[in-house]
């Protein structure tokens, strides 16, 4: 049985990731890329689909940390005859996917040992597994080979490589695992492995040192950060939502999903996280990545993309996986990516809005790709769309869509206005004070005082707390107080919110999304209810495990995190609500059009 999510850390190359949980069990890993097949995915099984352990024989303890201002991890296990530190890592500039972990001795004596399991395509194809001339130990299977080099005396048992070593203080024993096409030349074994972890230490701490975050939140801040770069995909400057698959929103239950692709949604808190904690570069590149992905005719915009952009996602269960604690199926590939979402059109408007304001250059394409948007959305806005949460049931007439086709509107008019770029300035106009209006007449319920999910509905929702984060209406209007009021009276649950209570289409309730707590407490901010912004805040950010890790839900019943995981969109959130809380420049104020021009 796999760890709780809380025992997981992220180890990242940004191109792939690994996550190990605390008794040095590497339980999930793709390669070459985060959505190839895994290698180790006893994540959503058993050790016999794939893993890789180091640890101590017998009894011990474990504490762990993140080497600071990195993406090294380091376990220190405590046993009855000594203690010793293992040190993992991805290997980063090097030309193949490389995982680095090194054994160190502390004190006394401590007997260790090692199982590696390698089960290519998802845990279902055993490889041949042999040595190589050089002193490495090979697995092959297909197009896929890994390379195993370490002084440690390795043997084969039940399809397994096992050994047992001791390890005394002072001493240390390396471990490189280094993927390879099949067809490509062997690669020579790495020459210095210590050389190579300061390399990779000293590349994570130049990267850190540009974060402009001051203040409080500064470490907290960084962390997800760090987060974020190991979850871009370093080719393209695509960020992928999650490293995983299948990893349940109701534990037990059916709503498992791929996240290891781009969804446009994230684009603007992306931009903004980035923008604002100095990350200039990174920004560009996630802007010129999201204007590859949607160019071409906009009526069959995706909702999502593949990490260079690939429009087919085409998803299929894999039943020979039990899934994670029993949640089945699991499944790879993602279906909604052929869905319809009118949201998704302001989401891009708007990141290429403030990649403007802030000067992230400029590109005549970029604008021949919103223009064409713009003419598809005019004739389509008022059509029903699936949602931001990808229901998978009928097209409703969503509030959020309809507001977020009035962000697009708004923003090429900003362009028009303040960067002098040409379009039909009083026809936007028109149809954005309509798309205004058509909101405000059916997507409000006044008897409740409160915008509601989709016209003509009665529920709730908690993508409405982007109404005035967006600039639709400003936080002090009735109308989002009321609606803000609302969501804290009957979508919020000790204390944290759910997306909606409404009817999906399938079994089970999912847990609060934590993307939406920190949205709640961005209203807080632009409300001046700045007290109840900041307890809020550390309330989500206590729930991140003790490497600051977020999932993408948490399951209030059970105590514990739940969905995929490291979830990019809770680290963004967490990034920009700490904005909004320690500096006078806030992405709250900025993107709801309050600050000054």
């Amino acid at each position: 049985m796999p760890a709780r999510l809380e025992d997981y850390a992220l180890l990242g190359d940004c191109r792939t990731a690994a996550l190990v949980d605390r008794d040095g069990s590497i339980d999930w890993l793709c390669l070459p890329r985060f959505d190839s097949g895994a290698c180790f995915a006893a994540l959503l099984g058993g050790p016999e689909h794939g893993r890789w352990s180091i640890a101590p024989r017998g009894d011990y303890t474990t504490r762990r940390r993140y080497v600071p201002e990195t993406m090294v991890l380091e376990t220190d296990f405590e046993t009855p005859g000594g203690a010793c530190r293992l040190t993992d890592c991805m290997l980063l500039d090097r030309p193949r996917p490389t995982l680095l972990r090194i054994a160190r001795g502390l004190r006394g004596s401590v007997a260790l040992a090692l199982e590696l399991v390698v089960r290519f395509d998802y845990g279902s194809i055993v490889p041949w597994v042999h040595r190589v001339p050089d002193g490495g130990l090979e697995a092959l299977a297909g197009p896929d080979t890994l390379i195993l080099h370490t002084p440690a005396s390795l043997r084969g048992e039940d399809l397994k490589t096992v050994a047992t070593f001791e390890l005394r203080a002072g001493e240390r024993v390396p471990f490189t695992l280094m993927w390879y096409g099949s067809r490509d030349p062997r690669p020579a074994p790495l020459p210095d492995a210590d050389a190579a972890l300061a390399a990779t230490l000293a590349r994570w701490r130049t990267w850190s040192s540009r974060c402009t975050h001051v203040g409080a939140q500064r470490e907290r801040s960084l962390r997800s950060l760090l987060t974020l770069k190991a979850l871009t995909y370093e080719p393209t400057g695509g960020i992928v939502a999650a490293p995983t698959t299948s990893l349940p929103e109701v534990l037990g239950g059916v709503r498992n999903w791929d996240y290891r692709y781009c969804w446009l949604r994230d684009a603007t808190f992306t931009l903004y996280a980035l923008l604002h904690s100095g990350y200039r570069e990174e920004a560009s590149r996630w802007r010129e990545w999201l204007i590859r992905a949607v160019a071409g005719t906009p009526s069959q915009i995706n909702i999502m993309y593949g990490l260079s952009g690939e429009r087919r996602l085409t998803e299929i269960e894999l039943p020979w996986l039990p899934g994670y604690e029993g949640a089945r199926p699991v499944r790879i590939g993602n279906a909604a990516y052929q869905q319809l979402q009118f949201d998704v059109f302001g989401e891009v408007m708007d990141t290429l809005h403030l990649a403007r304001r802030e000067g992230v250059g400029f590109n005549e394409d970029s604008w021949r790709v919103q223009r064409a948007m713009l003419d598809y959305l005019e004739s389509a806005w008022d059509e029903p769309d699936e949602g931001i949460w990808e229901f998978r049931g009928p097209r409703r007439h969503y509030t959020h869509s309809k507001v977020m086709a009035w962000v697009a509107l708004d923003r090429a008019l900003a362009a028009v206005h303040g960067f002098g770029r040409e379009g039909p300035r009083d026809r936007w106009q028109a149809l954005r004070s309509r798309i205004h209006d058509d909101v405000c007449s059916h997507g409000f319920d006044p008897e409740r005082g409160t915008f509601v999910q989709s016209y003509g509905s009665r529920e709730l929702d908690a993508s409405l707390l982007m109404m005035s984060l967006v600039g639709f209406l400003p936080a002090n209007d009735p109308r989002i107080v009321g609606t803000v009021a609302a969501i804290e009276r009957e979508l919020t649950r000790d204390g944290l919110v759910l997306r909606y209570r409404a009817q999906d289409g399938l079994p089970g309730r999912e847990g609060a999304f934590l993307a939406c707590s920190f949205w709640l407490a961005d209203n807080y901010v632009l409300l001046g209810r700045r007290a109840e912004a900041e307890r809020l805040f550390d309330r989500l950010v206590g729930l991140a495990n003790d490497l600051g890790l977020l999932a993408e839900e948490y399951d209030l019943d059970r105590r514990r995190l739940v969905g995929n995981f490291p979830q990019a969109l809770s680290h963004i959130a967490l990034v920009n609500t700490a904005a909004n809380l320690s500096t006078e420049r806030r992405p709250a104020d900025e993107r709801s059009g309050s600050a000054p021009p």
